[in-house]
């Protein structure tokens, strides 16, 4: 790689996490993985915490690995997933590990504070943020109802990346992106709310200052340059939000797309101007996350792969040794549309078991029960294919423009039979790629950064020139349309 214009970028998932080097030359980029690791959820207790040292240790063992290969990078840019901060103390120290987003203590916060505090319009309109259980602002209030010791006692308060950037830094930034995330933000002023803050028993200033995408955050601290072998190193404020970064990447031609991020979550939205906030955006729940250069991302949160991912860890050995393509390709043996469930029902959120759950929820909608691996399997393809329909003509009705293509982005675009249920399922064009779009939109900000590209047009200039995207076209409509019907049934009347 080219030393001059190489950069270091720190993806985080809720199960995984990576370090790549990326570089750009002659209109086109690379990428080389440094290091993986897993990303524990911990529980201790009744509670689930992130174990944010050991992330932090697997960017130092990542920045050591360049250093020691005597790669020359320009910059750092750590993106993660959404809602969840640190609470750091007066002496400056992390007061204990955050709390995941799917511990149980939100799972009745939300309710109890729109139903006491402020109620679910106004909370919505503010901030034009999908209403979840986990979000920021139902965390905070559920630590505050529990008189947690590391809330009561915190200077400041940061979101995962701008935490693990702190750690690096020293200095306290609070990323648009991210912060878009917390249903705190108001993305008008595109500030936090301070009636919102003052909900919480909170003060702005337990914040850090609002940065933009592409922003300097502050250079290698001597303590981390000594112990990785670095020089003062930048650290850029990227798309904090992983989507943020990966919609970025999306490699669209103009703007009449909508993208679906497919991974453990799946987000499906369009990029806008500006935030699309009204009666309507209520209902159906969608959210407004802060983008790159002003835009805004509205999109709606579908429970991804998430329900594959947790049947397959209960599956029997001889099960999980099967490759995905050799389980997957079974499940296209197995009857279409035999059971149809909701993904994003609350049944799914966190079960004990989610074969169990996926089995319960049919028997509920008097369907019949899936059983075998590949039933599981084929009954959760055929109802995300048919949710995103649903998400997706939801998209064409608030969408300023025309959409002509969906870009699925993230490691789901390497899933051939799921890809081609979306196109199948919404009748539209799908253009699969780029896996590692997270990477890139990171890259790609901090390349920003340094000027070697202008705008996000280039950017997506950039990435079209340098992948192949694979293309899937609608078939078997009237089938697909059929069971879109029986999906609104069963979905509906539960």
């Amino acid at each position: 790689m080219d030393k001059k214009t190489c950069f270091f970028a720190v993806d985080l998932g809720a199960t995984s996490g990576r370090t790549i080097i990326g570089n750009i030359n002659n209109g086109k980029f690379d990428l080389e993985e440094v290091t993986r690791f897993p990303n524990n959820l911990i529980q201790q207790g009744s509670h689930f915490y992130w174990d944010i040292y050991a992330l932090y240790f697997e960017i130092i063992r990542g920045l050591k690995e360049v250093a020691q290969r005597r790669i020359e990078i320009t910059s750092i840019g750590i993106d993660t997933w959404g809602v969840d901060f640190v609470f750091i103390g007066e002496d400056n120290a992390i007061l204990r590990n955050p709390r995941a987003y799917r511990d149980p203590i939100t799972f009745d916060a939300m309710d109890d504070y729109l139903k006491h505090v402020i109620s679910r319009k106004d909370v919505y309109d503010v901030t034009g943020i999908q209403l979840m259980n986990f979000n920021s602002i139902f965390q905070l209030y559920a630590m505050k109802q529990e008189q947690n010791s590391a809330f009561q006692h915190a200077k400041k308060i940061l979101f995962v990346p701008d935490a693990l950037s702190w750690m690096l830094t020293g200095q306290e930034v609070c990323e648009y992106t991210i912060a878009s995330t917390s249903q705190l933000l108001d993305p008008r002023t595109k500030e936090l709310d301070e009636r919102l803050l003052a909900s919480l028993g909170l003060k702005r200033n337990k914040f850090g200052k609002m940065v933009n995408p592409g922003t300097v955050i502050g250079v290698l601290t001597e303590e981390v340059q000594k112990m990785t072998g670095l020089g003062a190193i930048p650290v850029i404020a990227v798309a904090g939000h992983d989507t943020g970064s990966a919609v970025a990447a999306v490699p669209a031609k103009d703007e009449n797309f909508a993208y679906l991020s497919s991974g453990t979550w799946s987000l499906m939205g369009i990029e806008t101007k500006d935030a699309i906030i009204n009666d309507l955006s209520y209902e159906r729940n969608f959210t407004n996350e802060g983008g790159i250069e002003g835009t805004t991302r509205f999109l709606k949160n579908i429970c991804g792969m998430w329900l594959y991912e947790r049947c397959r860890k209960e599956w029997p050995e001889e099960v999980r040794r099967l490759s995905h393509p050799e389980l997957q390709g079974s499940a296209m043996q197995v009857e279409a549309f035999r059971s149809i469930i909701n993904p994003d029902d609350s049944l799914f959120a966190n079960p004990d078991s989610m074969i169990g759950a996926i089995q319960q929820y049919c028997r509920n909608t008097n369907q019949p029960v899936p059983e075998t691996p590949a039933e599981i399997c084929r009954c959760i393809f055929d109802s995300l294919a048919l949710r995103y329909k649903q998400v997706f003509q939801w998209l064409q009705e608030f969408a300023p423009f025309r959409l002509d293509v969906l870009h699925i982005i993230g490691g789901g675009s390497l899933n051939k039979y799921l890809n081609q249920f979306t196109a199948n399922a919404t009748g539209a064009t799908v253009l699969a790629g780029p896996q590692e779009g997270t990477a890139i939109g990171n890259i790609m900000l901090q390349a920003k950064a340094a000027g070697l590209v202008g705008d996000i047009w280039q950017m997506r200039q950039i990435i079209a020139n340098s992948l192949e995207l694979v293309k899937y076209e609608p078939q078997d409509q009237a089938l697909w349309d059929a069971a879109y019907e029986n999906y609104l049934r069963i979905t509906n009347n539960l």
